[in-house]
């Protein structure tokens, strides 16, 4: 018995002696710390092949009623790596700077093509930057739009924030791109992935978010138009809230549609793997919101019918310039390579195929009212 009270206060001291030699640990107080909000990367001006790099870091303050509007500041260094130009901005500032709040990467246009890789490959590697950061292109530049203070912008906020993720505004026209998920596709074969374009009127005062810019190897970057946009963002994601203007004739109806469905199937062609044609079928469900006439519920087939055909000549023209710029914004070539057996040649089939695939759509519109004036 008293060998093992001897051992226990052995074992006691010895534990307690452990907490002596323990190193501090790393933590820093907040007042220590400053939150980066958002990054911009444009092409260095000085540096061959280098990136210049902007920060937005939020400037701390006692309440928000003691700030009018959002308090900012702005850190710009250049460099041949994103990870040199970010260790030089640290010292130009007394504190840490503090990147696991950072939600949005912004990136000159002109960088938008393959070679993202290269320069994207830092955040992914940064355990404290979140993969559910947005990217997006810029135009003119990564830094004029960081600094852009939009009049409706809250203290405590950041717009660039509020414009993606569906958490405030909620617009079919604004592109919605994660840093985990445009890695993932500019790795795959099959697809090519699409970031929101952000730009700023002439005053500098709002920013614009309608566009959206592809990713390719191309020098010049490929800009989906607004309406193009709208057209990726109803058919691939299912966003709602948004308008097609149907003419037939001298009648215009707007349509509002409040749900939107694609579904497509590839089809083979006669004794061959590769498909000859992509079968596509499109609902869409909503009411009619304006009218150049008078509309009577009676006629609604009529409608429909019409809305359906013009929906129609729409997406064909969609898919088609796609598919004469050498385009996969929508990942056919991704979802045939999932759908087979995998074998070395199963993308080349694809890439062979693709120029000269049939879309076959069809496109059924069912409106739920004609509003509530007839």
């Amino acid at each position: 018995m008293k060998f093992l009270s001897v051992s226990k206060w052995l074992m006691a001291f010895l534990c307690m002696s452990g907490v002596l030699l323990q190193s501090g640990c790393a933590f820093k107080d907040i007042d220590k710390r400053l939150f980066v909000s958002s990054i911009g990367i444009d092409p260095a001006e000085h540096i061959e092949n280098g990136y210049k790099v902007t920060m937005k870091v939020a400037l701390p303050f006692g309440a928000i009623k003691d700030s009018a509007k959002p308090s900012f500041a702005y850190l710009s260094r250049e460099g041949h790596s994103i990870g040199e130009a970010i260790r030089m901005l640290e010292t130009h500032v007394d504190k840490i700077l503090e990147l696991g709040h950072m939600k949005t990467i912004i990136v000159h246009e002109k960088l938008v093509r393959d070679d993202m890789q290269s320069f994207m490959d830092y955040f992914i590697r940064r355990g404290d930057i979140q993969l559910i950061a947005y990217v997006a292109g810029a135009r003119p530049s990564a830094e004029s739009i960081l600094k852009v203070e939009p009049n409706t912008e809250a203290p405590a906020s950041v717009a660039l924030i509020n414009f993606f993720g569906g958490t405030a505004n909620d617009s079919p026209y604004v592109v919605t791109t994660y840093l985990f998920q445009l890695r993932r596709d500019i790795l795959s074969e099959g697809i090519d992935p699409v970031l929101p374009l952000i730009e700023t009127n002439e005053k500098g005062d709002e920013l614009i978010v309608n566009n959206s810019i592809v990713v390719d190897t191309r020098e010049e970057p490929i800009v989906l138009s607004t309406i193009h946009t709208k057209y990726y963002n109803s058919l691939l994601k299912g966003s709602n809230g948004f308008t097609y203007l149907i003419r037939d004739g001298s009648l215009e109806l707007l349509l509002n549609i409040n749900q939107s469905k694609m579904k497509y199937k590839f089809v083979p062609s006669k004794g061959s793997v590769a498909p000859s044609a992509i079968d596509m079928h499109i609902v869409m469900k909503g009411t009619i919101g304006e009218a150049n006439k008078d509309l009577s519920v009676a006629k609604l087939d009529e409608y429909n019918r019409l809305a359906s055909k013009d929906v129609k000549q729409k997406v064909l023209q969609f898919l088609t310039k796609m598919q004469e710029e050498s385009l996969d914004p929508f990942g056919f070539g991704l979802r045939y390579r999932a759908t087979r057996l995998h074998t070395e040649e199963i993308f080349t089939t694809w890439q062979q195929a693709y120029p000269n695939i049939e879309f076959k759509v069809t496109v059924d519109v069912k409106l739920q009212g004609t509003g509530t004036i007839e």
